[in-house]
Formats: structure tokens, C-alpha cells, sequence
């Protein structure tokens, strides 16, 4: 992180609120001309800093009412094991995060649902089933208090 400057902070910070924030709105706000701001984004890509610029979807408007974690133990601890948890993963839509984890769970999954038939349909007939998977532990999202992409920078 040391190859960052106070410029560089700024344009990550501003690009984490909205990646599409227009070129102009970028120069009114900090100040650079756009060519600066070009070259300056390009390197933090290139660099690795900035890995994408995501479209945030509004899950309601798509019907997806049901938020859930679902905490998974494995039933052995091998690299076959965490493969196929891998492959479950990447192939069922409704897991949009997944996490590996030290404790009692081995993962934990983030999905959205249209409803609890839709939750449960995806914990009995999906996850339960499948060879690797011991033993599921859900918890449905009452409320959400915050959801924010960005990550802290230093000031």
C-alpha cells in the first residue's frame, strides 16, 4: 500500500461509492484533469487495487425477499472435500458469497431466495444432499442494517 498517495486514495474511495461515476464529476471533485485521472485509475487496475466495478442489483425488485447466511461443517477435511464444496458453489446461483472459516462451521454461505420455500427447497434438496456437506446451521436475515461494498481506507 505504500505506492499510494493522497490523489490515489481519494479517486479509490470516490470509485467505491460509484464506479460509474462520470469523468467530469471526477475532475470537479478532485481536482485532476481527466487525462490524470485516466492514467492514475488504469495503474491502481493494473496494480491490482481495483479488481472491478460491479453493478449492484436490488434484490426486492427482483423478488429475492428472503436474505440468509447458512453455516456448513463438512463431513471430512480434505482437499476433495473443499473441491467439491468449490464446485457446489460456483454452480448454484442462489450462493452469491461464500467463505471458508476457522470454528465450529467450515463455510458460510450468503444466498437470497425468492421465499422459504425457495430457502428451504435449497438447505433439504441441494445442500443436505450433497456428499461433502455434515450438517447445515441457517440464519434468515430480519432486517438489513448495512450492506456496503467499500472496504476503510487510511485517511
Amino acid at each position: 500500500m505504500s505506492s499510494l498517495d493522497p490523489k490515489d486514495i481519494r479517486l479509490l474511495a470516490r470509485l467505491q461509492k460509484d464506479g460509474q461515476v462520470s469523468a467530469q464529476d471526477l475532475v470537479d471533485e478532485l481536482g485532476m484533469s481527466a487525462s490524470q485521472i485516466s492514467r492514475r485509475r488504469q495503474r491502481l487496475e493494473a496494480e491490482g487495487y481495483i479488481t472491478g466495478t460491479p453493478c449492484r442489483l436490488n434484490p426486492d425488485r427482483l423478488g429475492l425477499t428472503v436474505q440468509a447466511f447458512i453455516q456448513v461443517e463438512t463431513r471430512a477435511q480434505s482437499n476433495g472435500t473443499h473441491q467439491s464444496i468449490k464446485r457446489l458453489v460456483s454452480t448454484t446461483p442462489e450462493i452469491v458469497a461464500a467463505w471458508t472459516l476457522t470454528g465450529e462451521a467450515d463455510y458460510i454461505f450468503r444466498v437470497y431466495c425468492a421465499d422459504l420455500k425457495a430457502l428451504n427447497h435449497l438447505v433439504q434438496d441441494v445442500l443436505l444432499p450433497h456428499d461433502s456437506i455434515g450438517r447445515v446451521h441457517s440464519q434468515i436475515v430480519m432486517d438489513q442494517v448495512k450492506d456496503d461494498t467499500a472496504l476503510p481506507l487510511p485517511r
